[in-house]
Order: structure tokens, then C-alpha cells, then sequence
């Protein structure tokens, strides 16, 4: 990573922190308790959209997949300085999976030994609300239960002409995380199955409670492949 990049990064990790000091985390429908007291695991699945304000109410001692991409390196310094374990994933740059499943065998033994972990599930780049099987794979493999999440901050930057359209909170707002309910496979459920009911229920769940961003979002990736076919 390049000088820049790095001071980039480190300028962002320190903006996290401030966020965090200041922005106010209202829960929805949160189901960690319940899953505590009968000591069952979780893992988190949130939109790439949601990576910063799904950080600033992280959890102690979570994991999380952190691409390979310069993206990922940008994410870096901020989980550290918030206390999240990055384990770094997959670049799917030239169609190569750089570490992908090497991570995603370290995030099942985080979990195995008793510790939430969460995956931006439609990356490292895209598109846009289509969940990779990383999750279905991670929560089969621990028995762990999926949490469906979206975190919405109620005034917001958002990098409009990205893949993703991330969402970057203001200072002093609020956040909304929203929870689906838990999910868990059927003894019959396929993982291509499982990964179709966990994005429905993910993808629902933002049209509910942040309906204009799914619509957003589908009308650039309409725009760009108009602009590339021209």
C-alpha cells in the first residue's frame, strides 16, 4: 500500500473512532440476548453499503473477513483501533481467489471457539445485494445462526458513483440496526439454498427499512452497463 493510501487509512480509522464516540446505536428487534442465554453462535451478515456504521457497533471480540483488495487495506487501521479481528479474504481481481477459503477457515475457528464473526456478504466487488456463499458455508460448518443486519444512520454520506454505495455516518446522528430474523440451515437445505433464503431475507429486510438504496443502486449498475455497451 502506498504512502497516501496508508495516511488515507489511518485519517479513516481515527474518523471511525470519532464516529463512534458520537454517533448513538438504536437496536431493532436484536436477538443476541436470547441467543446468549440458550449459548448459541451467531455470525453477522451485512451489504458492503453497511461495513463502517455495521463497525461502529461492533461487538468485542468479533471477526471480520476483510477483502484482499486496496479497499480491504483501507478498512485495515479502523477495525484495529475499534477492536475487531480482521482476517483477510478474497480478491476477485483477474477471477483469483486470493485466500478466500484460508479466511474463511479462520473465521469458523473463531467461531468454534465461541466468538461472533461477520462477512459483508455481496463482495469483494459486487454486485450489489447478491450474497456470495461464504456465509451459508461458515454457518453450516459451526451450526452457527445467521443475523441478517442492516445499519442505517439517519444523516449519511454516501459515495453514490461506488460499486456498493457506501454509507459513512455523521457526526451525532443516529444509527438504526435493524435485525431479520435468526437464520438457520435445514438438515435438507443445500448451500446454494441456504445462500438464496439468507440474501432474500438480507435484501428484505433493506427494503423495508432503507427502501430507496436498493433502487439506487440497480439504476447505476443500469447506467454503467449502458456506458460500457455504448
Amino acid at each position: 500500500m502506498s504512502f497516501v493510501r496508508r495516511v488515507e487509512a489511518w485519517l479513516l480509522a481515527f474518523s471511525m473512532l470519532a464516529l463512534r464516540a458520537t454517533c448513538r446505536i438504536k437496536l431493532h428487534n436484536d436477538p443476541r440476548p436470547a441467543l446468549k442465554s440458550s449459548q448459541t453462535d451467531y455470525v453477522y451478515s451485512i451489504l458492503h453499503a453497511h461495513q463502517v456504521s455495521a463497525a461502529i457497533e461492533r461487538e468485542k471480540g468479533t471477526a471480520a473477513m476483510v477483502s484482499q483488495s486496496t479497499d480491504g487495506d483501507l478498512l485495515l487501521p479502523g477495525f484495529w483501533v475499534l477492536g475487531i479481528k480482521p482476517i483477510r479474504g478474497s480478491n476477485r481481481a483477474h477471477n483469483q481467489d486470493k485466500g478466500g477459503r484460508s479466511a474463511l477457515n479462520e473465521l469458523i475457528a473463531h467461531v468454534q471457539g465461541g466468538s461472533p464473526a461477520y462477512i459483508a456478504v455481496d463482495g469483494p466487488r459486487g454486485p450489489r445485494n447478491h450474497i456470495r456463499k461464504g456465509i451459508a458455508v461458515l454457518s453450516r460448518e459451526t451450526n452457527a445462526t445467521v443475523l441478517n443486519i442492516i445499519a442505517v444512520p439517519t444523516r449519511r454520506w454516501i459515495l453514490r458513483k461506488t460499486w456498493d454505495r457506501l454509507q459513512i455516518p455523521k457526526p451525532f446522528c443516529r444509527i438504526d440496526a435493524y435485525f431479520a430474523e435468526p437464520l438457520q440451515p435445514t438438515e435438507s437445505e443445500s448451500v446454494e439454498d441456504y445462500r438464496r433464503r439468507i440474501q432474500t431475507s438480507l435484501n428484505e429486510l433493506e427494503a423495508n427499512y432503507d427502501g430507496d438504496e436498493p433502487v439506487q443502486a440497480a439504476a447505476l449498475r443500469k447506467a454503467k452497463a449502458a456506458q460500457t455497451a455504448n
